[in-house]
């Protein structure tokens, strides 16, 4: 009854719960209980938070539009990519021009922990990236970064942060649509189309299985909606 009445938010009531037990945990040391009376109580469960992901429709809008700023096919080739290929935005601001095959469309990137993985990209994304490196890519000044700014510096994940944002503000997105949200569609996407957990498990680089799990709520939320609003016996 108290942590109901005293903390109706699951966190709050977790928190409220362990520090219950850390107090009878010293009044049995101390001896003035003999049982723990929190014992049959379990924290709450936090649940995790679904990501947001573009619907098909929406990604292609983004993706799609006239690209305009100072480097407008960089700017696409890299949006091109994260989608394409379900990279994080450090992956793809950490890629080395010879780390992209074209002829095979797949590149290597390095991953959390340190992990190498193989990512494919579409046709599409191949086009963008090889107009941006016959037209408009700057020589950089030190290594070979795939994409650079306008004085051969290796891009910022700030700077393709601002990018995304801009992108989707210019058609209409929410404007909490970030770099991970393209990650989260291209994972999403590709289980509505009929892919298999296990395969985009490695697309994405997931060390546990349970992780990409959670896009498999995503893609039954986006079949519920879609059922909601077009059955007619569903209202």
């Amino acid at each position: 009854m108290f942590l109901r009445k005293h903390a109706q938010n699951p966190i709050t009531r977790a928190r409220k719960l362990s520090t219950l037990k850390s107090f009878v945990r010293y009044l049995k040391a101390a001896g003035v209980l003999e049982t723990d009376p929190t014992e049959p109580l379990e924290a709450p469960i936090k649940r995790k938070r679904l990501p947001k992901a573009l619907s098909k429709q929406q990604a292609g809008e983004m993706l799609d539009q006239e690209a305009t700023g100072k480097s407008p096919l960089r700017d696409r080739a890299i949006l091109e990519l994260m989608y394409s290929a379900g990279l994080r935005v450090s992956e793809a601001v950490g890629l080395n021009l010879p780390d992209i095959d074209f002829s095979s469309r797949t590149l290597r990137v390095t991953g959390k922990g340190n992990k190498d993985r193989v990512c494919i990209f579409g046709k599409t994304c191949a086009s963008a990236l090889t107009e941006y490196v016959s037209a408009e890519r700057v020589e950089p000044k030190a290594g070979q970064p795939m994409f650079t700014n306008l004085r051969g510096q290796r891009l910022t994940t700030r700077s393709v942060q601002t990018i995304v944002k801009k992108w989707a503000i210019s058609v209409g997105l929410p404007l909490e649509t970030s770099p991970h949200t393209l990650r989260h569609s291209f994972a999403t996407h590709l289980l509505d189309g009929g892919a298999d957990l296990k395969s985009v498990q490695q697309l994405l680089g997931h060390e546990s299985l349970a992780t990409t799990q959670i896009y498999t709520h995503v893609s039954v939320e986006r079949l519920r909606d879609a059922v909601q609003k077009s059955h007619p016996k569903s209202q």
